[in-house]
């Protein structure tokens, strides 16, 4: 049986389509009103750097192109050491975020130090001999006292990469590409002698390596942020990676799982270098945030 139709003639008619017209006008302000997602806020340079820990892995051997990079060092009271050309030599470890003793880097620092993965290579280079004094900034360490260590030759290159291609999010991928290190032999090499526990923080590494026990032990190296020719840095990004100084200690930890991952480099400077194979064979080094000289990272 056929229903009847509606036949909506005048006045009505007109009310209908002034009623139709006016809820989709309604529904697209709607939809193009939805807000957007919400930018990650940057932490302050003191909170970013106290939580500021790095377990370091032997990795796989590879040797990448020889790329001479030009180097100058961000830190204040660096900043009267000469620009250096290094070029890069066989990767030695990757450096991945970690928490110690449960103690969790409170957000915003965490939505950016989850992400922290610093490839690390062989590098040669200018003995500076600079006497530094450093203090611990982590809030576990904060009571140890300061030493004066003499700062020698660069050792090492630590840069940014992403493990199996998990890419960060934009805001944080415009802050952590750009993290360099570069790290120098010290002297005196004084054990620490502290009993710590370390639990992986990034994605792609807290569901294969448990949270297990470290020694920390002698310290070997400052790495201290630079920037490579080429690298427009932004001026938030410069603010904070300024003040990213780490002192890197040996550590015993009991054996861990051997892991393959894939590593892509991500600053601009680099980007174009192929993808590396690694695998993680053991860790070796713990990097600790130091201040040098009573420059603190500021609030």
């Amino acid at each position: 049986m056929r229903r009847p139709s509606v036949d909506i003639r005048g006045p009505a008619k007109s009310i209908f389509r002034r009623l139709s017209a006016a809820t989709v006008g309604v529904l697209t302000f709607a939809f193009f009103c939805v807000p957007p997602a919400a930018a990650v806020a940057l932490p302050t340079p003191k909170g970013l750097t106290a939580f500021f820990d790095l377990e370091c892995f032997r990795t796989s051997p590879y040797q990448p192109p020889a790329v001479a990079l030009t180097v100058r060092h961000l830190n204040p009271v660096l900043a009267n050491l000469p620009i250096e050309t290094v070029t890069l030599g066989p990767r030695e470890q990757l450096c991945v975020p970690v928490a110690k003793n449960n103690q969790a880097p409170p957000s915003p620092a965490l939505d950016f130090l989850r992400y922290v993965d610093l490839s690390c290579y062989r590098i040669s280079g200018i003995a500076v001999n600079a006497q530094l004094v450093l203090n611990h900034l982590n809030p576990l360490f904060q009571t140890l006292p300061r030493t004066q260590i003499l700062m020698a030759a660069p050792q090492q290159l630590c840069v940014p990469v992403v493990k199996n291609n998990a890419v960060p999010p934009a805001d944080v991928l415009a802050l952590v590409r750009h993290i360099d290190l570069k790290c120098y032999a010290i002297t005196p090499n004084n054990p620490l002698n502290l009993q710590v526990s370390l639990r992986q923080l990034n994605p792609v590494l807290t569901p294969v390596i448990p949270t297990h026990s470290a020694q920390i032990l002698y310290p070997r190296q400052l790495c201290v942020p630079v920037q490579k020719a080429g690298d427009a840095v932004p001026a938030a990004a410069l603010n904070l990676i300024r003040w990213i100084d780490v002192v890197k200690y040996d550590i015993a930890t009991p054996v861990l799982p051997s892991v393959s991952l894939t590593l892509r480099h991500i600053n601009p400077v680099l980007a174009g270098l192929p993808v590396e194979q690694a695998v993680l064979s053991g860790a070796a080094q713990l990097a600790l945030p130091v201040a040098k000289n009573g420059n603190q990272p500021p609030d």
